[in-house]
């Protein structure tokens, strides 16, 4: 048995969840409406306050898709009832980070600023503070949306391994290199 998907999916309160025809799991809460297409071979049902999915053998496919889906909707859950924020710093001499709407406008250190245009299930904000790093704070209620824009935003300025400057989560180690050494 699948250690992920065996485990239910508890509903905080203020959340409900409805499976409609063609196995589509609908999740409202107080944040917003989340739903999610699942595979016909995975049955999913709510009973009393959690979310409950089985599968029907115990063949490898059925078991990805049984925990798979179960992660999904657990993240859909705590996604309307919480959100999901994922912070990020530039670091680098002149680099800028400013939120004008749904438009980041950074300053990564090439001959152009660079204007990002945000989904608009993502908010964003931009925080420069006296002597630190400029910090880029994404919330959104879904995580696979936010994290794919984080990702894009990181690629732009890939922290490169010397002397570490680009762009990083907010508690990202990145392992430095030693660079030349002088011959003797």
């Amino acid at each position: 048995m699948s250690r992920i998907g065996k485990k239910p999916v508890n509903l905080p309160q203020g959340v409900s969840v409805k499976i409609s025809a063609g196995n589509v799991v609908s999740v409202k809460g107080p944040l917003g409406e989340l739903s999610q297409k699942v595979d016909p071979d995975i049955t999913v049902k709510v009973e009393g306050d959690a979310v409950v999915l089985t599968r029907p053998t115990d063949n490898k496919r059925h078991r990805s898709l049984h925990g798979l889906y179960r992660a999904l909707i657990a993240n859909m859950v705590e996604g309307v009832s919480k959100g999901w924020v994922i912070q990020q710093e530039l670091v680098g001499v002149g680099y800028k980070a400013e939120a004008k709407g749904q438009i980041l406008e950074l300053s990564l250190g090439y001959s152009h600023d660079i204007h990002f245009q945000l989904p608009n299930e993502v908010k964003v904000e931009a925080k420069t503070e006296r002597k630190g790093n400029p910090t880029i704070t994404l919330t959104s209620i879904d995580k696979q949306l936010i994290g794919q824009v984080a990702a894009k935003i990181r690629s732009l300025r890939k922290p490169e391994p010397y002397k570490g400057k680009g762009i990083r989560f907010v508690g990202e180690v990145v392992r430095k290199k030693a660079g030349k050494s002088a011959s003797v």
